[in-house]
């Protein structure tokens, strides 16, 4: 039997990166698999297929996490056609890097609002099936930098560290519901976005790192795959750092 047979997830932020590779191993473990997006819709059908041919369900929605009101909206369309909803994994998010004292109020806003606030309004949006249903997994994308900061990613590191203490309250809420919460901390992983900068730069990340190399997408999947299924029961209010080693 596959690790998520039978269960229903959300990603939000679906069509590339981490959260594809999330949704596509969710799918080849069983799930059925309901991702957001908010910009191109050609990229999510597209998305789409490539998930669905594991053949489970699949479905994408054009929904912004940061807004409460898109946030309940998606769920109660996900619990209308789905029934159900197993697991939440927070994934939106943005970055606005730059050194504090050229940092914009706006920038700073910006990324608090996508990458920390989103987390709470899904959550909170979802809450009631999860306590209807007394059981549900929900997974947070923190990152290394909001367990140790990062120069010029001031906002960026607030926003990581807000949803660890986020996580961990939520965890102590909702254990007696059987609601387990926990957040991954994902380090150096090799996304789209990472391809477009200077390879000399690249390297010398991946030197930094134990493991002398990126991490890929498909590594923070596996490790998020284990938080969402019944082999991590006894998880939570947790942060695993996936990292190759640069947190120790």
């Amino acid at each position: 039997m596959k690790l998520l047979e039978g269960k229903v997830a959300i990603i939000s932020g679906g069509t590339r990166g981490i959260g594809k590779g999330i949704a596509l191993k969710f799918a080849q473990e069983g799930a059925d698999v309901i991702f957001t997006y908010v910009s191109s819709e050609e990229t999510a059908n597209a998305v789409e297929k490539e998930i669905g041919a594991f053949g489970g369900k699949v479905k994408g929605y054009k929904s912004n996490a940061a807004n409460m009101e898109d946030a309940v909206e998606l769920i109660n369309k996900v619990v209308e056609e789905f029934g159900q909803i197993d697991i939440l994994v927070n994934n939106a998010g943005i970055t606005k890097d730059g050194l504090l004292m050229r940092m914009s109020e706006e920038n700073f806003d910006d990324v608090i609002k996508i990458n920390l606030n989103s987390v709470f309004n899904m959550t909170k949006a979802a809450l009631r099936t999860f306590l209807k249903q007394k059981n549900g997994s929900i997974i947070n994308m923190s990152s290394i930098v909001g367990v140790r900061g990062n120069a010029g990613q001031a906002n960026y590191s607030a926003s990581k560290a807000g949803i660890i203490g986020f996580t961990k309250s939520i965890a102590a809420e909702l254990g007696s519901r059987n609601i387990r919460c926990n957040a991954i901390a994902p380090g150096f992983i090799a996304t789209e976005m990472t391809e477009k900068l200077d390879p000399e730069v690249v390297k010398g990340w991946s030197d930094s790192i134990p493991l002398k190399r990126p991490g890929t997408p498909e590594d923070i999947a596996n490790a998020t795959v284990f938080l969402a299924s019944d082999m991590s029961t006894y998880i939570s209010g947790q942060v695993l750092s996936v990292c190759g080693g640069m947190l120790m």
